[in-house]
């Protein structure tokens, strides 16, 4: 009887790869997300509403968090905290690399923005501008990190962490018996030994040390980003990648719902407490995992 419901999330995932390709090669937006999204687009005063909300809650997280402000001394610490963050030294934009966010579509963006070479960012910056092949933070010494942590536009990609677990699932599924064993594994290892598909992102992306600028919703991207790139100053005319997240939420929905009934009640409220920190930072509409959040004390 395990067959059946891996076969309808094998049948799931095929679909969603095959929506991500026919959208990638300019299939007709003829669903109902992507019809009610172009029914209401997202105006900037909305934006930077919804932007300050975001950031309101993130702030509210940290001054009740014990999470690192300062930036530590030691360079191995250093590394260690900020390892998966990456900057574009050419467009001055720092951002959090974490797999399933929807940051993929961001950094072949930037990819592309980086070979035009009458691109740049009108920004007066305190120190000279110089462009590195190195994306990664860590890799800079302190004076420079600091610098770009104060001056560059720093943007952070967040997304329900139930849906980041079910994307890391379906990437190995024929490796894995199910996916309680899959969650139950993680649950065992901690968040230490987490992987970087399982692990929080208020662990990842280090949203208390550095000040984001934006805050960017899986689910809404297509519309945010053309946002964030004109306050950014970058040229108008910037052609958007694809971006098929609005689309995916729908299948992820109905994967949630399937998924969440196969973990017992002791493993929901454990994962509830794995993920924590992100459930407290960020606002997730309709996180199966939100209803579950301890009290604040246990942050």
């Amino acid at each position: 009887m395990r067959f059946l419901p891996r076969l309808l999330l094998a049948a799931a995932l095929a679909t969603t790869t095959l929506l991500g390709c026919w959208l990638l090669l300019g299939g007709h937006r003829d669903d109902p997300a992507s019809r009610a999204e172009e029914a209401a687009p997202l105006t900037l005063d909305t934006f930077l509403h919804v932007q300050q909300l975001r950031k309101k809650r993130l702030r509210a997280f940290c001054s009740h968090s014990a999470k690192v402000a300062t930036l530590p001394e030691s360079h191995e610490e250093q590394a260690r905290m900020l390892s998966s963050v990456r900057v574009s030294t050419k467009l001055d934009f720092l951002y959090c690399q974490v797999p399933a966010t929807g940051m993929e579509g961001w950094q072949r963006l930037l990819e592309k923005l980086e070979e035009k070479e009458n691109v740049t960012v009108p920004m007066p910056l305190p120190y000279p501008r110089q462009h590195a092949l190195q994306t990664q933070l860590s890799k800079f010494n302190q004076t420079m990190i600091e610098a770009m942590m104060g001056s560059y536009t720093k943007v952070l990609f967040v997304r329900d962490p139930f849906q980041r677990l079910i994307s890391a699932y379906m990437q190995g599924m024929g490796s894995r018996p199910s996916f309680s064993s899959f969650v139950q594994d993680i649950l065992d290892r901690g968040q230490h030994n987490a992987s970087l598909e399982s692990k929080p992102l208020v662990s990842l992306c280090r949203p208390c040390l550095i000040q984001y600028d934006y805050v960017m919703m899986f689910g809404f991207l297509r519309q945010e980003l053309s946002h964030l790139l004109h306050r950014a100053g970058l040229p108008k005319d910037i052609h958007l990648p694809e971006f098929t997240d609005t689309q995916v939420q729908w299948t992820y929905k109905w994967l949630s719902e399937q998924l969440f009934s196969e973990l017992s009640l002791k493993q929901k409220k454990q994962l509830s407490r794995f993920y924590r920190w992100d459930l407290s930072a960020f606002q997730f509409s309709n996180s199966l995992l939100s209803d579950l959040l301890s009290t604040p004390e246990t942050w």
